[in-house]
């Protein structure tokens, strides 16, 4: 078990990048709503530039597997987060001159995705190559990953996102830059990973199509696939009104938002932290639907939230459950899917988790419009609630426990990932 817990050296690298990147992104996540509000007060426009984010998704994401299965993944990684680099200097440049706008603010949310979508697709396929696909490095792994995450994008980041949007509208999107870049020389010095054998025969739709139909037709990883899915739409219907909800029914302006957002985190790193031991002790199935459960009864409680405090306590708690789920989904995928296949199958799965955000996005906007302010809130828990239910038993433990015994056999020869199997069986 000591040796498994052990991870190699170019982990702390890709770790490091990860994490001085998402520090970069929580800045952003907090300045990008505020800099809208500070455009318009129209919670549709606010959506739009919500959704935007959501569409790369919808529009490549099973094509931008089928490509990182083809690309290098750690040149697609490095590539990646240079190029977001130099994108975001151009709403600085927008936002110093005074014409920054909606579309504008849309159009950088959409790029910004786009580029994240073959960062997070070769960074999951990279990983179980880096770890030697053992699944009790992948959990531990995901673990440091999602806590560092969730400290940087969502504990430090949006505090520091609203108080750098007071030094001027530009100073976030170049520190966001400026991460980027950073994370982008890290990647680069990781070792380089052999690309699975692929056909070259095989045309880019028919390798897409692929590993759709191997999410699809598996009823545990289309399990997997569709909370984030369902939950997605929930989530998105939330952070489209969150702002406006923080300031207009909570009282609380820009560095108390901010603050909201670092609850959340909080929970978070809490949820990542204890997402393993979870595992162990409820069983993954069982593990993430009580993760689910408690996600749709926190966001119940910030509908009805009374003041900032509770609804920080909310927050918090739906941050632990989600905290908890991105490590234990991922790692499971991680540990079951074929080498080959990797990268299309990550990308299948977040793509039918993100091409229903969108839909949250604008159902958050016109349920704020048509009714009120919580109603969008009341919505959210009710269909986190709903999925629960319906997926718990594509993703019990005995599926879990049976995918994990087939997917021994996929080790084949190699004594490094036939002995990793045996580690985490439960």
């Amino acid at each position: 078990m000591n040796d498994a817990a052990k991870l190699p050296a170019g982990f702390g690298r890709l770790w490091t990048a990860q994490t001085v990147s998402s520090l970069g992104d929580g800045v952003t996540h907090a300045a990008l709503p505020l800099l809208a509000l500070t455009l318009t007060r129209d919670p549709m426009a606010l959506a739009v530039v919500t959704a935007a984010g959501t569409l790369p998704w919808l529009l490549f994401g099973v094509l931008g597997g089928a490509l990182v299965d083809r690309w290098d993944r750690r040149r697609t990684m490095w590539v990646t987060d240079a190029a977001r680099a130099v994108l975001l200097a151009i709403p600085a440049a927008a936002a110093a001159l005074d014409v920054l706008s909606i579309p504008l603010l849309a159009t950088l949310a959409f790029l910004l995705a786009l580029g994240g979508l073959f960062f997070d697709t070769a960074a999951t396929a990279y990983l179980p190559d880096l770890l030697g696909r053992d699944p009790a490095q992948l959990e531990r792994a995901n673990a440091r990953l999602r806590g560092a995450q969730t400290a940087a994008s969502g504990f430090a980041g949006p505090p520091a996102g609203s108080a750098l949007l007071a030094l001027g509208r530009s100073v976030p999107l170049l520190a966001d830059a400026v991460s980027f870049a950073l994370s982008a020389l890290l990647v680069r010095s990781l070792p380089a990973m052999p690309r699975p054998a692929a056909s070259a025969r095989e045309s880019l739709l028919r390798q897409a199509r692929a590993g759709a139909s191997y999410v699809l037709q598996d009823r545990l990883l289309l399990g997997l696939a569709l909370r984030p899915a369902v939950g997605n739409v929930a989530f998105l219907a939330v952070e489209t009104v969150l702002a406006l909800f923080a300031g207009e029914r909570l009282g609380v302006g820009a560095l108390g938002f901010g603050l909201l957002l670092t609850a959340e985190a909080i929970g978070g790193l809490l949820g990542a932290g204890v997402a393993a031991f979870l595992g162990r002790r409820l069983g993954t199935g069982t593990a993430l639907t009580c993760t689910a459960t408690m996600e749709g009864l926190a966001i119940l409680g910030l509908a009805s939230a009374p003041n900032p405090y509770v609804a920080g306590l909310a927050l918090a708690v739906c941050g632990a459950g989600m905290g908890a789920t991105m490590v234990l989904g991922p790692s499971l995928r991680q540990a079951i899917v074929p080498a080959h296949l990797m990268g299309r199958v990550a990308s299948t799965s977040r793509m039918l988790a993100m091409c229903a955000a969108p839909f949250g996005a604008l159902l958050g906007g016109w349920l704020a419009t048509a009714y009120d302010l919580r109603t969008p809130l009341y919505a959210a828990a009710g269909l986190l609630l709903t999925m629960t239910a319906v997926t718990a038993t594509m993703t019990s433990n005995r599926r879990v426990e049976t995918a994990l015994r087939n997917a021994r056999p996929q080790a084949g020869p190699d004594p490094t990932e036939e002995s990793a199997v045996h580690i985490t069986s439960r």
